[in-house]
């Protein structure tokens, strides 16, 4: 699928953009005023970062394979569906010319009215199925949001982050050492969950 592959890079890059402030939530009221206190400088001292490369997480993030078979063959469905009425209409259509001369006036323009609007039909039919692809896209791309922002709240909670971030080129990010990458890390965990079966369910507030 030729717009596949951006798609699902935007929408990544979307998914792995994600706070955790559990640092914080999980302090006592006193330790909450305490770090309200602090100094902005402060802050950004302690404030734990990480960075996966998107680019290499949809590479070998094995679900990747699977929600981009489903599309495509989805997509060859539609495109099949169209192309079948597509030629029938055709069919339909070298029918009338070749036997027009055999028709009376009013005939040839009642069959002619019919396959116009047969083709507006036609052109109607394959916007509904484009919808429909762009729609199964959207689910697909909400699906891998939940599983990557799932596993990253559970990742980070785990390894007190605070900020995870994308680090690709053209993300607005010109440097990150190398020991605040997590993308190997996060790539095994993903694989594992899906490999078993067990994907992590997604708060509804990131669903959304």
């Amino acid at each position: 699928m030729k717009n596949l592959s951006l798609i699902l890079n935007l929408v990544l890059l979307v998914a792995v953009a994600v706070l955790f402030y559990l640092h914080f939530s999980a302090n006592t009221p006193a330790q909450a005023n305490e770090t309200a206190d602090m100094s902005v400088a402060g802050s950004k001292e302690n404030l734990r970062v990480a960075y996966i490369n998107s680019d290499s997480l949809l590479k070998h993030y094995d679900y990747m394979e699977e929600l981009t078979a489903e599309l495509e063959e989805t997509q060859q469905k539609f495109e099949n569906e169209f192309k079948n009425r597509k030629q029938g209409l055709e069919r339909e259509i070298q029918n009338f010319q070749q036997n027009m001369n055999n028709m009376t006036r009013a005939q040839a323009m009642a069959v002619q009215e019919d396959l116009v609007q047969k083709q507006q039909n036609l052109v109607r039919y394959q916007e509904n199925l484009t919808q429909q692809l762009m729609q199964e896209e959207a689910s697909k791309q909400n699906e891998l949001y939940d599983r990557v922002a799932a596993y990253l709240k559970e990742y980070g909670s785990a390894n007190q982050l605070e900020l995870v971030l994308t680090y690709t080129k053209g993300s607005g990010v010109l440097y990150a050492s190398d020991s605040l990458d997590i993308t190997s890390a996060v790539i095994d965990g993903l694989n594992s969950q899906y490999s078993s079966g067990s994907a992590v369910e997604a708060d509804s507030t990131q669903a959304e």
